[in-house]
This record gives structure tokens, sequence and C-alpha cells, in this order.
């Protein structure tokens, strides 16, 4: 009873502290927005730098500071006058993301191929505009790009972001790109001219490419996976050097393991969790690489991992789709 009265008293005092601010979900989405701010654990912002990225009224930060604090969402800092991610920010983050099964060979498919093109890859989930690194891999002579776990990236900039628009249902997709119209005008002008060739484009080949749009000096391509247990798309993404990689080279020597990579991580989470993720967009099984790392050779494997590994070998056919999901 205890517990049940702390968490009344919680959302009581969320209601109250903001009753002036419009209704309950107006005041939950505004303070998604203030936690949205922090990039990382260690990030440290005032009320008005927090208001700044936000767009909201410095008093509708304060006061949500103000609550998100005493519900341990944040922390502040005195000496500092500013705010940190709290403990219940933190724990609320690492019990998510313990459910995300075999992450240690994820990484391993992510830098297999980044160490084979060698660039940035990246395994990524939709968050609003943005989108936030899960896991990645970095070939160890990869410049330009820096993405860690936990990044942000621009869902209008990046090819991550267009695969994911485009994958979704068109209805869906629309009504993503209205909100973000109203919201961030300047993205949804680079995303807009690009969103039905994106569309086509996935629709035959199940990829996406994005030059230069983050930075001239970076291209990408990203795959797009359906994810039942989050309902909506996640991505696998990959940033080269554009002076190395154009756009030619791109479908020509990237896309294939790119897609590969995709059936391989698909399938290692769906043999692990039933199912869990499982990428539609292709029209026919892709087979694996059949050259392995070497390194990877020498890696001793459970059985568990061995009969996970055999499981991704295995052709899966396209499932039907709802669109009301938001799945093509």
């Amino acid at each position: 009873m205890g517990r049940r009265s702390e968490r009344l008293s919680r959302a009581g005092m969320l209601a109250s502290d903001l009753s002036g601010e419009g209704d309950v979900i107006q005041v939950v989405s505004r303070a998604f927005d203030v936690l949205r701010c922090f990039e990382g654990h260690e990030a440290r912002l005032g009320n008005l730098e927090i208001s700044n990225r936000c767009g909201l009224p410095r008093s509708t930060v304060s006061r949500l500071t103000h609550t998100l604090t005493r519900m341990g969402q944040l922390v502040y800092l005195p000496r500092d006058q500013k705010y940190r991610i709290g403990p219940s920010a933190v724990a609320m983050s690492t019990s998510m993301m313990r459910g995300l099964q075999l992450r240690n060979l994820i990484r391993q498919r992510l830098q297999d191929v980044a160490d084979q093109l060698p660039g940035t890859v990246g395994f990524v989930i939709p968050d609003r505009f943005h989108l936030v690194y899960l896991e990645f891999g970095r070939a160890a002579n990869a410049l330009g790009l820096h993405e860690t776990t936990g990044s942000r990236i621009s869902m209008a900039s990046t090819a991550a972001g267009h695969a994911y628009t485009g994958a979704l249902d068109v209805d869906v997709g629309d009504a993503l790109l209205l909100e973000m119209e109203r919201e961030d005008p300047e993205a949804a002008k680079l995303l807009r001219p690009r969103l039905e060739d994106n569309r086509r484009f996935l629709r035959e080949h199940g990829y996406v490419v994005a030059c230069g749009l983050w930075s001239p000096h970076i291209n990408g391509l990203a795959v797009p996976l359906w994810s039942p247990q989050y309902q909506t798309y996640v991505v696998i993404t990959i940033g080269l050097l554009s002076a190395m990689y154009d756009e030619n080279r791109l479908h020509q020597e990237v896309a294939r393991p790119m897609l590969e990579l995709g059936q391989a991580i698909a399938g290692l989470l769906e043999g692990a969790e039933g199912d869990i993720f499982s990428n539609r967009l292709q029209q026919k099984p892709l087979p694996l690489a059949a050259k392995n790392n070497k390194k990877n050779n020498k890696t001793a494997m459970t059985e568990e991992t061995d009969d996970l590994e055999a499981r991704t070998r295995r052709a899966r056919a396209s499932r039907s789709v709802r669109a009301r999901d938001g799945r093509r």
C-alpha cells in the first residue's frame, strides 16, 4: 500500500504542479521532452538550456524539472545550478535494455560488417523525430562518424531516418511528416521531397541510401526491420566517408552485406525470443555471406549460440501485414 500511495501521490503531484499547462497528456509529453534533452548520463543542463532545446517557456521547464527531480528522474546539482539524469531514469533504462537478448552477438555482427567495409554500423530505434543507437560497431580506421550507444540522430537528415519513414505505412508516415512540419519545419523540408522515392526504392530493393544530408563528408545506407515487440520499425545503418564510397559504390558494394546483416540480426533475435524482429521488406530470403571473419572462427561459442547461429541460416518467408500497424 505504501508504494501504491507513493505512486498515486507522484502522479497527483505531476498533474497539480502543472495544471495550468493543459491536460495530463500534454504534461507527460512535455516531461519526456525535457528528459530527451539529456544525451548521456553525464549531461548537465540548466533550465534555460533545457528551455532552448525543448522550445518550452522557462517557467514551464522550471515546474517540470522540479517535479521530475522529486520523482527521481532528474537530480539537481546545487553547485552547478543544473540538472542531470537521476537514478530512477537510469534504473528504468537499464531494466528496459536488459530485455533485449543477445546484444553481444548483435554487436559482433555489426562489428564484422564495420571492419569489412569499413565504417560505422548502428542498430537504432525511433524516438519521435530522431533515432537512438542501441548498439554499434566501428572500424578502427573509420573517420568522420563517432556515434555510440545512446546517441541520437536526426530522422530527416540520415539514411536511417529515411529508411524508417519510408518503411512506414503511407498514412502513418504522412502523419509523422505533418507533425514534423509543425514542430521542426526545417527537418521536414529535407524529408518531404525524398519520401516517395524512398518508399518506392525500399519496396524494390529493401534499403535506402542518403548521401551528404547529415554531412557532406558522410554517405549512408540503411535497412529497416519490422519489430513485433515494439510494433514499429528498427533500422540497421552504416555511415561511410563519401570520398571513399560514392552513391554508386554504396549500391554495388555496401547494399548486399547490409541486407545480409539485416537477415542475420533478424534471425538471431527471432531464434532467441520467437519472432521479435523480422525483415518483411525482402522479396526473397538473402543467403548469409559464406566467408566468415577469421577472428570469429577462433571464438569459442556455447551450444545455445551455435543453435541460434544455425537458425539465422533458415529461409523465412514474408508475413502478411495490417496497414493499421504502420507496416507496409
